[in-house]
């Protein structure tokens, strides 16, 4: 089979005829395609076998084709066939012409039938996935696509996880997902139900289609998770009283306590206007359309959390990776060290150099704040340093250390010989939590 020019038309195994492009990643492109044998349009993603191995992406493409054959609905977006040549992937997809839900909810909130007609299709498609013991994890309007006919499609399967992924304690311990839809025990590392973290994320989605604003928003990404580890939101003042109700029940913090889906299809506000939802346990046979590649589904890395920083006005790499922010010698490091532990640390190293006056101030949620004060003056007066504690959970700190006053290069050798030494036990390196689940 010849290789396909991109400026002209081919035929892939005497099958497909490539047309135009239709958009492109960093891994990948996505071309309008003809099965000459039945004349259906499809989506053809042409994957390149040397960089999907060059960047460790092998497992990822292994677990999406595993997840797209196995959950054939008519609200998921469908996986036809596979093929390959000697340097690339070929992936038959639906074709999905309506774009995603996103570009709807961009236009405001909308009204309560609209809103659970695409919620109803929603919890049908991830029903059926968790019926398959497959947990998609990455949830969110953007991977909510559309066709002709206003059917909903769930696509990227990409950070998906089987049940045969679970460790000895039957749970998910991958941190994965997108900031603003994240469930609290994801962001825990203690483990967690890939279904009960699903329902958090279809949440959220609920409380965007009826608002037309997240429940959770915050521009620092520490207030963000605190937020979401208490379930800090408000539902507006024109929510039904059961569309009220059934947010507040999916939204729970507490996993154990948090609706199931059972008796979300069961909730009377879900069953209100039965014609649009089918039950997941079926399948409807009709062809369906619909596929889109975000840039976001070809990029970069396997890493969960560097996927994550991809979203927009969140960039979490300088909470896992620690780094040196700016000229003012600011720091920042996560830790799932408790925070009487860093502090404990930071006056032990202030009592072994000396010279070093220590002052503590408690914060709520177990965090608070050290200032390390030199006795002596250097050559831009006394070294000041403060260190921040952000609580973000009983098990899980952001860490942020500053320098006050003083001469940077002092404070940067009084980091590098003493401080980064002491702490260096303490970093949460993102490379360490964030891979892909073994396949």
């Amino acid at each position: 089979m010849a290789e396909r020019n991109d400026n002209h038309r081919g035929v892939l195994h005497g099958k497909y005829e490539l047309g135009r492009l239709l958009g492109h990643g960093t891994f990948a492109k996505v071309y309008l395609a003809k099965n000459l044998q039945n004349g259906m349009n499809v989506a053809m993603k042409v994957v390149g076998k040397e960089k999907v191995i060059k960047v460790g992406m092998t497992e990822q493409v292994k677990r999406e084709i595993s997840v797209m054959k196995m959950v054939k609905h008519p609200n998921i977006i469908e996986l036809y066939e596979v093929m390959a040549s000697k340097t690339k992937i070929y992936f038959a997809m639906e074709l999905i012409r309506g774009g995603e839900l996103f570009a709807k909810i961009t236009k405001g909130r909308m009204h309560e039938d609209v809103a659970r007609n695409y919620f109803q299709q929603l919890i049908s498609a991830v029903d059926f996935c968790h019926s398959r013991g497959v947990y998609h994890r990455d949830l969110k309007p953007e991977n909510l696509l559309l066709d002709e006919d206003e059917n909903l499609k769930v696509s990227d399967f990409g950070l998906s996880a089987f049940a045969d992924h679970l460790h000895q304690d039957g749970l998910l311990h991958t941190t994965c997902g997108t900031p603003a839809y994240v469930a609290p025990e994801v962001i825990c590392n203690k483990g967690y139900d890939g279904a009960k973290s699903d329902i958090w994320s279809c949440g959220v989605i609920l409380f965007l289609l009826l608002a037309g604003y997240l429940p959770f928003q915050e521009d620092n990404i520490v207030a963000l998770y605190k937020k979401i580890y208490r379930g800090d939101f408000k539902c507006p003042k024109w929510f039904s009283s059961e569309s009220r109700k059934l947010v507040t029940m999916m939204l729970d913090p507490n996993p154990g306590t948090r609706i199931s889906i059972s008796k979300i299809m069961g909730s009377s506000w879900f069953k209100r206007s039965p014609a649009a939802a089918m039950s997941s346990r079926g399948r409807k046979d009709k062809e369906v359309v619909l596929v889109d590649i975000p840039e976001e589904e070809e990029t970069k890395t396997l890493n969960a959390f560097h996927l994550i920083s991809l979203s927009q006005g969140f960039d979490l790499s300088p909470l896992f990776e620690m780094k040196k922010r700016d000229e003012k010698g600011e720091m920042r490091f996560a830790t799932t060290r408790s925070a009487g532990s860093v502090v404990a640390t930071l006056e032990e190293v202030a009592a072994r150099v000396g010279k070093f006056s220590v002052v503590k101030k408690g914060g709520a949620g177990g965090g608070g704040s050290v200032r390390l004060e030199g006795e002596e003056k250097g050559r831009k007066g006394k070294l000041a340093i403060t260190a921040e504690i952000f609580a973000l959970t009983p098990t899980f700190a952001v860490v942020e250390v500053k320098k006050l006053s003083g001469d940077t290069f002092e404070y940067e050798q009084f980091w590098k010989k003493e401080l980064r030494p002491a702490l260096k036990d303490f970093f949460w390196n993102s490379s360490d939590i964030c891979t892909t689940p073994p396949a």
